[in-house]
């Protein structure tokens, strides 16, 4: 068969190393686009690239015209950084350096000066000081299970109802699992409308001294144990948190839940990020599972840190084939000329000499002359010893892409009808706007990390 003929085969299958065939690609500069596309949403586990993503994709938008805010919950302040901004808080900052038309602002979530803005807009100014004094609402507000990912859909829903940006683009809060940001919320909300709060409540609520005298007997019961086991100054700052909050409960389940159903709307779309490595997909995999039980708008699935080559023709079994090979013969070959002896068949299970070597020298004379039997290995051939090691490299990273590839193909088994989008694997993190813009190019093109044959 003429090389010609070869050539699409081999492009073939380097392009196999860079994308995921069974899948469909994702397309991202459309989503971007689309009026209609109010809130993206980058989620999944931690570690995988959610900030950079969605940086990339804000930065992107915003240069293709768009009015954008990147919302992160990254508490490792990278998106300041890589956006040139010194410091990020509660307020968006605009973005400096932005080509094009469109603007890109960026804030972080601050998680207690959020509770305390719903606080103040929802309390008159003495029951607001009273609450923000609480002891126990500084504890809650601060670090309390489930409070950074209900404030994060409090912010979000805060941006959408100002109609200030075209699209809203938020990163995840860091966690154990991608699903909390989802479940938290409804849990701190079901806490704050729940059965203890309304316990805890139902003396304010109770009208009348016959009314208060039969709730009191219970109360005292119930207070006296909770105050064995929370002590006695927690329950009472709980209390007086209580109190101060009556009018407030009922609102966070209920911002709670609209919030809920802005992320089910049309104009919403979720991005799972995820590494090619197993337990980020699988932890993907739930995710696209739960997103679609819980009726909510899934793009596709960015994939980060890929890796590829360009020269994926070469296997892994032959590049540390042909390595065994260079280090053997520095080991067989004592100097110059003697190549032959590796390759006879008689230099292997035979006692007696080649017929074309002359009779065996004295012991003396073959010590003179250098024999072999007497001499040291011959020194390694420098460039034997770098192509060997080179070989190994290439070895052990066909054999990263091979397990990568199994690990992709086992998602797209399962799901098949998600879009993908590949980002291969950068030499070092991104620090500055041209590394997000070079991250969105890859996002949107599917750029490989190296040319394709004959590019």
């Amino acid at each position: 068969m003429s090389p010609d003929a070869n050539q699409p085969k081999g492009q073939a299958q380097a392009h196999s190393h860079h994308h995921l065939s069974p899948a469909r690609g994702l397309d991202v500069d459309p989503l971007l686009d689309d009026p209609q596309t109010r809130i993206i949403v980058c989620c999944g586990s931690g570690g995988v690239g959610k900030t950079t993503t969605a940086a990339a994709l804000g930065l992107r938008a915003a240069e293709r015209g768009r009015k954008v805010v990147v919302l992160t919950i990254d508490p490792a302040r990278r998106l300041a950084q890589s956006m040139g901004i010194d410091s990020l808080d509660n307020t968006p900052r605009r973005v400096k350096g932005v080509e094009g038309a469109g603007e890109l602002h960026a804030m972080m979530l601050d998680m207690k000066r959020t509770f305390d803005e719903i606080v103040e807009a929802h309390a008159d100014p003495e029951r607001a000081a009273a609450i923000l004094g609480n002891p126990f609402y500084q504890s809650l507000s601060a670090g309390f299970a489930g409070t950074q990912e209900y404030m994060a859909m409090e912010k979000l829903g805060q941006l959408r109802a100002k109609d200030e940006w075209d699209l809203i683009v938020v990163d995840t809060p860091p966690s154990r699992s991608a699903l909390d940001f989802l479940d938290a919320p409804k849990r701190l909300g079901s806490f704050l409308d729940g059965k203890l709060i309304r316990v805890l409540l139902a003396p304010a609520k109770v009208g009348g001294r016959a009314g208060m005298k039969f709730l009191n007997v219970g109360m005292s019961m119930m207070t006296g144990a909770l105050g064995k086991l929370l002590g006695g100054q927690l329950l009472k700052d709980v209390q007086t948190f209580v109190a101060a909050m009556d009018s407030m409960f009922g609102g966070f389940r209920t911002r709670a839940d609209a919030t809920y159903k802005l992320l089910q709307a049309p104009g919403t779309a979720f991005l799972v990020v995820a590494a090619p490595e197993r337990d980020a997909l699988r932890e993907a995999a739930y995710f696209v599972e739960r997103l679609a039980a819980e009726d909510m708008p899934l793009a596709g699935l960015v994939l980060n840190r890929v890796h590829g080559s360009g020269a994926d023709r070469l296997s892994a079994e032959r590049a540390l084939a042909a390595a065994e090979n260079l280090e053997e013969s520095r080991i067989v070959d004592q100097e110059g000329g003697k190549a032959g002896l590796r390759n006879s068949p008689d230099t292997y299970g035979s006692s007696e000499s080649p017929a074309s070597e002359p009779a065996a020298k004295p012991e003396a004379e073959a010590a003179e002359e250098g024999s072999p039997a007497t001499m040291d290995p011959a020194p390694a051939n420098p460039t034997d010893q770098l192509t060997a090691g080179l070989l190994r490299l290439h070895a052990d990273r066909m054999q990263l892409l091979s397990r990568e590839q199994r690990t992709r193909d086992r998602f797209t088994a399962l799901h098949p009808e998600v879009a993908v989008a590949e980002v291969a694997a950068l030499p070092g993190d991104v620090h500055d706007l041209v590394g997000l813009r070079d991250i969105g190019n890859r996002l949107a093109t599917g750029r490989p990390e190296l040319p394709a044959p004959g590019a």
